[in-house]
């Protein structure tokens, strides 16, 4: 499966006034001219198209930003690929900076994912949603829902995206998990288990932040180290 960060393809050359990738990065010092904050921005799906004969969809999202001067739309990340589900709740984040007094056009384009090709033409287009960043800063709890639309005839499904401003904190923590006698879900074999972990929102609800990688046929599964930072798992907030 295509894993679009391990692309060789030169980046797309994005609009000046986003400095960062898709994911979580450093935080950056924004200019004190410029009236503006750095949130980020976490997308689920909900009933996406099935476009493969024998499983369900493998999604991806892809986030356009349309430039101020010529509205030319320009890619700015895509997240990581979630196989066989029409219901993704991606890991990977859009950090972007939140102009107060401007104008910020978004696009999310959804595909399905049939090979390792970058190239977006080889793949099946799901759907897309327009809306800007301060429809999603200013619903309720940051959160906003709304149709996917582009195929005619189609209910594509529904979109989640859900802001939140970034603390600075820059901590980070080593986490390593392992369990033992998890329960037999396979016929022929094993368990292949995995963890996944969610942080907590002010409205109750929950936000993927980070997942492991699947230990094959085994009850007593022993998962790799990771590193992840104290803004990912809960925005620096010891407490949350």
């Amino acid at each position: 499966m295509w894993a679009p960060e391990k692309s060789t393809a030169l980046p797309p050359k994005m609009d000046s006034r986003y400095t960062s990738a898709a994911g979580i990065g450093d935080l950056n010092q924004l200019s004190a001219a410029i009236p503006a904050t750095r949130v980020e921005v976490s997308v689920s799906c909900r009933n996406l198209l099935d476009r493969d004969t024998f499983s369900k969809s493998d999604p991806i999202c892809v986030l356009y930003i349309q430039g101020i001067g010529n509205k030319e739309w320009r890619e700015f990340g895509r997240t990581e690929v979630i196989d066989n589900t029409l219901n993704p709740d991606f890991v990977r984040k859009f950090i972007l900076d939140y102009f107060f007094e401007e104008r910020e056009n978004l696009r999310f384009d959804l595909y399905d994912v049939d090979s390792k090709s970058p190239n977006l033409s080889k793949h099946d287009f799901l759907g897309q949603v327009f809306c800007t960043l301060g429809e999603i800063v200013g619903s309720q709890g940051s959160r906003l829902e709304k149709p996917i639309v582009g195929i005619p005839g189609k209910k594509c499904g529904t979109i989640i995206l859900t802001a939140e401003e970034l603390n600075c904190c820059r901590d980070a923590v080593l986490m390593q998990f392992c369990a033992n006698k998890l329960d037999k879900k396979d016929f022929f074999g094993k368990s292949d288990p995995f963890l996944v972990f969610y942080r907590s929102n002010e409205d109750g609800s929950f936000t993927i932040c980070h997942k492991t990688e699947v230990v094959k046929n085994t009850l007593n599964p022993v998962w790799q180290a990771f590193k992840i930072s104290v803004r990912a798992l809960c925005n620096g907030d010891y407490d949350r």
